[in-house]
């Protein structure tokens, strides 16, 4: 499944997006899609969404990660923390991801770019209250990011 990388495209359809929620000290967010590829990609969106991430049009590079998890809850966590380790270590942003899963093994093929600016910093990705519900429409969550 290939995604670009369109964060005013996928914020709400009726089967996948994600909304922020109003969280005291951090940053929260609700997602759902009708699978956990979808989840994992609104994630994402999310995630630069809310950190307000901008990328530079040149320098194109691959990378692939792979992540290997015992839940979907951790394979989350997982994702969107080598996503900040990209952004924070290297400063480079997908524009582009292609997610493949293979039982407890997720494989990303990320087309990414040098990031031009970051208007506010997300420090962790954190297991609060995070679960991943399997409903009749599809999966649903909830994130808190530590800001």
């Amino acid at each position: 499944m290939h995604y670009p990388l369109n964060k005013d495209e996928n914020v709400q359809s009726n089967s996948s997006g994600y909304r922020e929620i109003e969280h005291t000290a951090d940053w929260e967010i609700e997602v759902w899609s009708p699978d956990i590829k979808g989840l994992l990609y609104q994630a994402a969106c999310a995630m630069y969404t809310l950190a307000d991430v901008k990328l530079a049009a040149t320098q194109k590079q691959s990378r692939t990660l792979e992540i290997t998890a015992k839940d979907n809850e951790e394979l989350l966590v997982s994702f969107l923390s080598e996503l900040l380790y990209l952004a924070e270590d290297e400063q480079l942003g997908f524009d582009r991801i292609s997610l493949s899963l293979n039982e407890d093994t997720l494989t990303a093929e990320l087309t990414c770019t040098p990031i031009k600016s970051i208007s506010k910093e997300i420090k962790a990705v954190t297991y609060h209250n995070l679960n991943i519900i399997d409903t009749s429409k599809g999966f649903t969550t909830r994130i808190v990011f530590d800001v």
